[in-house]
């Protein structure tokens, strides 16, 4: 697979799993100086039972998909049997979401981005065997819902050999971590300055501008957010 990094599933019961680690973790308080003028983040929501509830909701006899429209594309970090370029309609990707842990702190919250209603997103499907289905999700859920923010969806995807349907991570409006559009001035601060647990918010956007780039998607909000950072001396 290309981009990805193959990894041994490990099967595990429902209960008492990595993804009820990782929400204990997450849960526990951060201490901050008072400086951040955002939001709170959401009360923490279970991410074990909403694993459950989308492990319900899927056929057990079919393989799973799984839509990605921003790291997950150049960092899946989970095993795919196949992948295909996809567009889904009813969602954009939008740089429209604060991070708290991977790309900023709870003091300085950098952006990531996320699918928000409206529009449509091209992106890319994978596809995840059956029988490997609950090791990787459990995988995939610690990295992506450790605290619960986003609402995990099936989401209808046309792809060029065929519709699939592929469970994809979304974002309310109505989310507390949901910025709505930043003026320039904001935006820029934050791409100077927020740096998490996985780096900068300056290094996700352009590592997602340029995978995206690479394979043919275009993204007229981010190639605005690449042409900002020229103007502004961040990338050459």
């Amino acid at each position: 697979m290309r981009g990805g990094s193959r990894l041994t599933a490990v099967r595990q019961p429902l209960t008492l799993t990595i993804v009820q680690q990782a929400f204990e973790r997450a849960s526990e308080p951060v201490p901050s100086d008072g400086t951040d003028e955002s939001p709170p983040p959401l009360p923490l929501r279970d991410p074990q039972a909403l694993l459950e509830r989308t492990l319900a909701a899927r056929n057990p006899r079919h393989d799973l998909w799984v839509f990605g429209y921003a790291s997950l594309i150049w960092r899946p970090e989970f095993h795919a049997a196949e992948q295909r370029p996809a567009r889904v309609h009813g969602f954009h990707r939008a740089l429209q979401m604060r991070s708290r842990l991977n790309r900023g702190t709870p003091e300085r919250p950098g952006l990531v981005f996320a699918l928000v209603p409206g529009g449509s997103c091209a992106g890319m499907v994978y596809r995840i065997e059956r029988d490997r289905v609950e090791a990787e999700l459990q995988r995939l859920w610690v990295r992506e819902m450790p605290n619960g923010v986003y609402d995990p969806r099936w989401l209808a995807c046309r792809t060029a050999d065929g519709a699939v349907t592929a469970l994809a991570f979304t974002l309310s409006r109505r989310s507390p971590n949901y910025t709505g559009e930043l003026d320039e001035d904001a935006l820029i601060t934050i791409l100077r300055h927020a740096r998490g647990r996985y780096g900068s918010t300056l290094d996700y956007l352009v590592e997602t501008a340029r995978c995206l780039h690479q394979r043919g998607i275009r993204d007229a909000a981010i190639e605005r957010h690449v042409a900002l950072l020229r103007r502004h001396g961040l990338l050459s």
